[in-house]
């Protein structure tokens, strides 16, 4: 018997590992795929390493947030990293304009202010907006008290869209500073400021890409993990959670090979709706149960990698957001599957082979579940070869797109893939392949404000619906979870002095 079981091996299951086996607990990690960390998986095609989630990280320079995880999770000295553009990190481009995002608030500001010079006002209260929530999220790091519902919840409840009208009557700049809004699906009536600053802010303070794939981070947390004692089963899924006879507790999960594995606490990295979905107690309420299903899932994304020639086309030091149409930058709500695709990020991956030519090229753009529908009940490399048609045309209708913006990277192409929502939701365990789960909503933030600790005593949930996603969101609230165990303040004291 292990002291914590964690089901789900994605980043918020590797941290939970991570910290509960460096605190002397026995763990067993188990994941239904082959490959762990969840968003965090590369694969490699030609000798290219594509990332299939997580595509780029704020707040890395020494002493910022994340920085100071990475340093307590031993992952500075194992992830190799390459800061971006400082004064272009991100390019939007907008119906054929382009605007800067610079790294630095200043900075950031007076970028914009060339292309918007009557805009001062409302680009500084726009960056004291976010030094405002920034200085909550720090306060919560620096002190370990729990105090995250209290010290967000305003944020929550508060408009991004609303609050970016208020302070610009000028519709160029509210498309170009909500822009980012790919970073969390956004929308216009719900999406809160809370998750549009944190993650901006953390841009803002500092961004890096991975240098040869995020997996570097899965693979030095599994040797940690291991190197504590903590055991990590692979290609093994969770089909049932199993309660003792008195109803009380979890007792085991129960393995698609009935194989039994018992724990004295659990852990799952599991969405919530399907992780409830294996569990059987009347200890969770129906009306839980039913506010869980009702809260809207993130919508999904096609991906497209491409490998290139050699030395065809340059290294990008930015991440380039395109969108074709001026009238909105607000993709999920402009999203029409006839006009399909309106829009799409595009970078460059960094390579240790060169910092001059890229090797490889990812492009993702939104696409919803239901246009897969006839596909839903197959399985990776069975769908046959209706569906292989349906991603080629899919693929050069993207092409066709990119083309426009970038004329003669058809002639760099040596050969490349392509990824679906059912290809997400196989790999990654999320429902209908959803970017980033359940959605927040401004208008109701308990709605979808879901907390780690469970009515099961001894069921605790991680993972990116737990507080943010991305890395420093579940990262935050990976330390959520695990302060059920060791203590809020006595673990944050831990991060701030490792």
């Amino acid at each position: 018997m292990y002291d914590i079981v964690i089901a789900g091996g994605g980043l918020g299951g590797l941290l939970c590992g991570y910290i509960l086996s460096k605190e002397g607990y026995s763990v067993c990690i188990v994941e239904k795929n082959h490959q762990l960390g969840g968003c965090l998986q590369t694969f490699k095609r030609d000798n290219c390493i594509f990332d299939t989630g997580m595509h780029y990280v704020g707040s890395m320079n020494e002493g910022q947030l994340l920085w100071r995880f990475f340093k307590y999770f031993g992952l500075l000295e194992n992830v190799k990293m390459k800061k971006l553009d400082e004064d272009a990190f991100d390019k939007i481009s907008i119906a054929g304009e382009e605007y800067k995002y610079a790294q630095g608030y200043d900075n950031f500001i007076e970028t914009l202010l060339q292309y918007f010079p009557k805009e001062k006002n409302a680009l500084v209260t726009y960056i004291n907006k976010f030094k405002e929530i920034r200085e909550s999220l720090n306060n919560f790091a620096s002190d370990g008290y729990n105090t995250s519902n209290t010290t967000s919840m305003k944020y929550y409840s508060v408009n991004t869209f609303d609050f970016i009208k208020s302070i610009t009557s000028d519709s160029k700049l509210q498309n170009v500073l909500s822009a980012s809004n790919s970073f969390y699906s956004g929308k216009t009536e719900s999406s809160p400021l809370y998750i549009h600053a944190v993650i901006n802010n953390s841009f803002l303070e500092s961004a890096w890409r991975f240098v040869d794939g995020g997996g570097q981070i899965t693979d030095s947390l599994v040797n940690s993990i291991v190197a504590n004692g903590g055991v990590i089963r692979k290609n093994a899924e969770v089909k049932k959670f199993v309660m003792n006879s008195s109803d009380e507790i979890v007792e085991s999960i129960e393995l698609d090979n009935h194989e039994h594995i018992y724990g004295k606490h659990f852990i799952s990295d599991i969405h919530p709706v399907e992780t409830f979905n294996k569990i059987e107690s009347k200890r969770i309420r129906k009306a839980y149960l039913n506010r869980l299903n009702s809260i809207e899932n993130s919508i999904s994304i096609f991906s497209l990698y491409i490998v290139l020639k050699e030395n065809t086309f340059k290294y990008f030091n930015f991440n380039y957001y395109h969108y074709k149409y001026g009238q909105s930058t607000w993709g999920p709500e402009i999203y029409d599957s006839v006009k399909w695709p309106s829009g799409y990020m595009f970078y460059t991956p960094a390579s240790s082979k060169s910092d001059v030519y890229a090797d490889c090229v990812s492009v993702m753009t939104y696409m919803k579940y239901d246009e897969l529908k006839q596909w839903e009940n197959t399985t990776i490399e069975k769908r046959g070869s209706e569906y292989l048609e349906f991603k080629r045309i899919k693929a050069e209708q993207l092409l066709d797109l990119i083309e426009e913006r970038f004329p003669g990277i058809r002639s760099c192409i040596k050969s490349y893939y392509t990824s679906t929502p059912l290809t997400y939701r196989d790999y990654t365990a999320t429902v209908n392949g959803s970017m980033y789960g359940l959605m927040k909503d401004c208008n109701n933030p308990l709605k979808s404000f879901i907390i780690p600790k469970t009515k099961i005593p001894n069921l605790f949930l991680t993972g990116q619906n737990i507080n943010l996603h991305g890395v420093l969101g579940v990262s935050m609230g990976a330390m959520m979870t695990c302060a059920n165990f060791v203590g809020l303040r006595n673990l944050f004291h831990k991060v701030n002095n490792a």
